[in-house]
């Protein structure tokens, strides 16, 4: 099979696919930031489809390539972030621009290396964040902590699939300055329609 382009008919499909598997609506939901919802993403469903994955994968790196294309790296905190940034990092390979991943453990494990960061990350690495949903950042700025905890790596960025529109931009900007680049896929507003 041919490796597919992003372009805006799988940018439709993903969004055909996250609607499907991933939205809802109707209850009361807690979301990450301890805010209530009746709306809904449930992103691992789509991450975990064959077909949404490759898209994801594929929407993200276009993402990664066009508007952080200094990125060394790409990741997040465990366990939103591990099916994307594993999917990016193969098709990275089999696009010929090669991206390490790492995940942000949420606890340290007691036993091994007891490394809060699991990948590959010299110094001098610019890393590139991922977060499937964004509320508020907090997810996203958790494992940021963890990677200016490590030394030599520089945070240039937040990329998730879908941004609630709910003060995650300007919480980034607020904290790490203008200067720091968030992008999306998604916005909530694309899917208000289904509402």
């Amino acid at each position: 099979m041919a490796l597919a382009t992003w372009n805006s008919a799988a940018k439709d499909r993903l969004a055909a696919i996250i609607a499907q598997r991933s939205f809802r609506t109707g209850e009361q939901f807690t979301l990450a930031s301890g805010k209530q919802s009746r709306v809904f993403f449930d992103l691992k469903k789509t991450m975990l489809d064959p077909e949404g994955s490759y898209l994801a994968a594929l929407g993200l790196l276009d993402a990664i390539q066009r508007d952080f294309s200094q990125a060394s790296c790409f990741g997040g905190l465990e366990l939103g972030a591990v099916p994307a940034v594993s999917q990016v990092c193969a098709l990275s390979h089999v696009q010929g621009s090669p991206l390490p991943a790492f995940i942000v453990r949420k606890t340290v494990k007691d036993h091994g290396t007891q490394a809060a960061i699991e990948g590959d990350l010299p110094a001098g690495s610019k890393a590139l964040v991922f977060d499937d949903v964004t509320t508020t950042g907090g997810s996203a700025m958790k494992a940021i902590e963890a990677l200016n905890a490590t030394s030599g790596v520089e945070v240039i960025g937040v990329v998730s699939l879908v941004d609630r529109q709910e003060g995650a931009l300007e919480a980034f900007q607020a904290q790490y300055g203008d200067a720091f680049g968030f992008q999306s896929l998604f916005e909530k507003s694309d899917f208000t329609d289904l509402i």
